[in-house]
């Protein structure tokens, strides 16, 4: 798997870990965008910590209630772009591999994983909840 972000992606990355980025812009592409910078150049766990980071401190800027991150989804995110990454020769941006796998655009992707109680419960909202329906494949 070899992958890589392009200028305009490392940009991208700058703006949100800045604050710089349009809150009105944020959205679930925004968000899987954000994945695969991070996992092109860190592992899971890395992008998982920085990702965490962005969004907290991006949540804390705007002044959004603290209850809109979602450790559960943060990290399960991060192993489903991963997931599709492995699943790509190679991309040299976000949106190529969003391109390619357009799937990942499905917000409901998730609920073939978890069912609705135990991913919109608190512990999940708090700390990382396991699949309890089907595993997100996990990479080395």
């Amino acid at each position: 798997m070899k992958h890589s972000a392009s200028d305009q992606d490392w940009e991208f990355k700058r703006q949100v870990e800045f604050c710089e980025f349009p809150i009105a812009e944020f959205n679930h592409r925004v968000h899987l965008c954000l994945a695969y910078i991070y996992l092109s150049a860190y592992d899971t766990e890395v992008a998982v910590e920085m990702m965490r980071r962005s969004l907290i401190r991006f949540i804390q800027h705007n002044g959004v209630s603290p209850s809109k991150f979602h450790e559960t989804l943060t990290r399960a995110w991060i192993l489903a772009v991963h997931h599709f990454m492995n699943h790509s020769e190679h991309s040299e941006s976000a949106y190529e591999m969003i391109g390619m796998h357009p799937a990942m655009l499905d917000t409901e992707i998730m609920m073939t994983h978890y069912s609705a109680e135990v991913l919109f419960s608190e512990k999940a909202r708090e700390k990382f909840v396991q699949p309890n329906l089907d595993p997100i494949p996990r990479y080395e």
